[in-house]
């Protein structure tokens, strides 16, 4: 069977760069405890943020845990 190619029109890598880039100048003289603040800030307001506070309203240690990043993410049985 012959393969198609299609025309690109998004280059992934290229704006995953791009992005990281954008990020670095605006984290580049922050200290450690600055870059978690404004990754919480960027977290809480981005897309997914609502997902984000539920997060961290819940009040199990799991939860906890896993939204600090001190402790491998673990699924608690149902």
């Amino acid at each position: 069977m012959k393969q198609v190619k299609t025309e690109k029109h998004f280059d992934c890598i290229e704006f995953k760069r791009k992005v990281q880039a954008e990020i670095y100048e605006e984290i580049k003289g922050l200290s450690p405890e600055e870059e978690i603040g404004y990754f919480r800030r960027r977290a809480a307001t981005g897309p997914l943020g609502e997902w984000w506070k539920a997060l961290e309203g819940r009040s199990d240690s799991t939860a906890e845990s896993d939204v600090r990043g001190s402790e491998p993410f673990t699924r608690s049985a149902q």
